[in-house]
């Protein structure tokens, strides 16, 4: 099977750089998987888990991604989000502190775009805590 190049990048770090055969990204209009050679574009990414395969037999890792976009371009694929983090390193009670942050400021008078900020803390937070309990007990 075919690889091509794959960067996740976060605000605060480089998660992974390195050869790739599949991505799967958690898009706005559902999951999208990208393979090798995949036509240019840029796609728009929300709130959730991706995973990738670094080669074909090899097991599938994922991330928790924050919202950016997937920027495809000559059989390399660039994806760039403000938050990248292994299921395993969520600290749940952190994320459940930012989910009860979120909802406060939800409750109380704010400017559509403080509103839109609370909206998208409360996603983070959610899906923090939905793919970080599935390591929990392992």
């Amino acid at each position: 099977m075919a690889a091509f190049h794959l960067k996740i990048l976060a605000a605060d770090n480089r998660f992974y750089d390195g050869s790739c055969q599949s991505i799967i990204v958690p898009a706005q209009d559902g999951e999208k998987e990208i393979l090798a050679h995949h036509e240019n574009m840029v796609i728009a990414t929300k709130e959730g888990r991706a995973r990738f395969r670094e080669e074909a037999d090899a097991p599938w890792q994922s991330v928790i991604v924050g919202l950016g976009f997937v920027h495809i371009a000559d059989n390399c694929v660039t994806m760039l989000v403000d938050t990248a983090e292994r299921p395993e390193d969520i600290d749940r009670v952190r994320a459940q502190r930012a989910l009860e942050r979120a909802r406060e400021q939800l409750r109380q008078k704010q400017s559509i775009q403080e509103f839109h900020v609370s909206q998208a803390s409360m996603a983070r937070a959610l899906v923090r805590l939905k793919e970080g309990g599935k390591y929990e007990e392992r």
